[in-house]
């Protein structure tokens, strides 16, 4: 049997109670009004396993938007479709040391985005992604995923006209520098795209199935395309934290400012949590606990 396999609810409760402690010195995002109705002490986390074995604890009726964490089924779905040497062209694949939002870095870089993980790279993914507008790159994206997954991704509409509402200057500024490098075809539709995609929603279920497509072989996935974005997910999916836990958890994670974080064990199963109180870099204070305790308990870490 796996160690994933083995875990009982017990154990899992102990360790979500601990979480939880933790998440208290975080606090949810206000920025966009919608996110900020979230309560901090929700928690919810489902675990899907190579084996078929599910296992769920706490809050999981929870719908929340995927946010950042979609970064890394666009990367996906775009080496999916037009293969890697097309994507990299595009984006890179280095690690930032500054903010997800950050428009220094990129001005420093000279319009090229460091990767995925970051707004700046997946603004210019999202201005790639096949379709003739927002709304039809977002439904077929949406679609492919849910079919690939089995999971029940859905565009929350209030989320977007949140979001949409309370439009990020940062956003809108990057996006702009990008356009002026030539690395956008189409400001409008790219940001549009953006936000759409960020407010694809779900529960911690689908999360785990998405997930769980990263982590066990797949006949319609590329073994190669999985492990790019695992590694990507691994150096850059927790912003300038990545490198840390990278030394403390050793798994590829992906975190979003709506709360949601997705954890891959290679080879074993996924680990989705919801967790809504942030740190002040965005990462979810007691999804990355909990998956802390997880994974030194377990001694899941990927380095051995």
């Amino acid at each position: 049997m796996k160690r994933l396999d083995r875990l009982t609810t017990t154990e899992l409760s102990a360790w979500v109670q601990q979480a939880k402690t933790k998440a208290e010195h975080g606090k949810v995002i206000d920025r966009i009004p919608q996110l900020a109705k979230a309560y901090p002490s929700w928690f919810a986390v489902h675990i899907c396993c190579k084996s078929g074995k599910t296992i769920s604890f706490g809050d999981t009726a929870c719908v929340f938007p995927l946010m950042s964490v979609i970064k890394t089924f666009s990367l996906l779905y775009l080496l999916e479709h037009l293969g890697a040497e097309t994507v990299f062209r595009w984006v890179g694949v280095q690690p930032s040391d500054a903010p997800f939002n950050s428009l220094e870095q990129l001005v420093s870089d000279r319009g090229r985005p460091r990767n995925p993980m970051i707004n700046s790279g997946a603004i210019t993914l999202a201005d790639k992604l096949p379709g003739k507008d927002a709304n039809q790159r977002t439904l077929l994206f949406c679609q492919w995923l849910n079919q690939l997954a089995g999971c029940q991704l859905s565009l929350d509409e209030v989320m977007l006209a949140s979001v949409r509402l309370t439009r990020s200057t940062a956003n809108e500024a990057i996006a702009n520098y990008l356009a002026e490098t030539g690395y956008l075809e189409n400001l409008e539709i790219a940001l549009d795209t953006y936000e759409q995609i960020c407010c694809l929603s779900a529960r911690v279920e689908d999360l785990a199935l998405l997930g769980k497509l990263l982590a066990c072989e797949n006949s319609r996935l590329s073994a190669q395309n999985r492990r790019i974005v695992n590694a990507v997910m691994l150096t850059c999916g927790l912003y300038e934290a990545s490198a840390e836990f990278a030394v403390r958890i050793g798994l590829p994670m992906k975190s979003g400012i709506g709360g949601g974080l997705v954890v891959i064990v290679p080879g074993e199963g996924a680990i989705a949590c919801y967790s809504p109180s942030l740190d002040n870099i965005g990462n979810p204070v007691g999804a990355i606990a909990f998956v802390e305790t997880l994974a030194q308990e377990l001694q899941l870490s990927v380095f051995g």
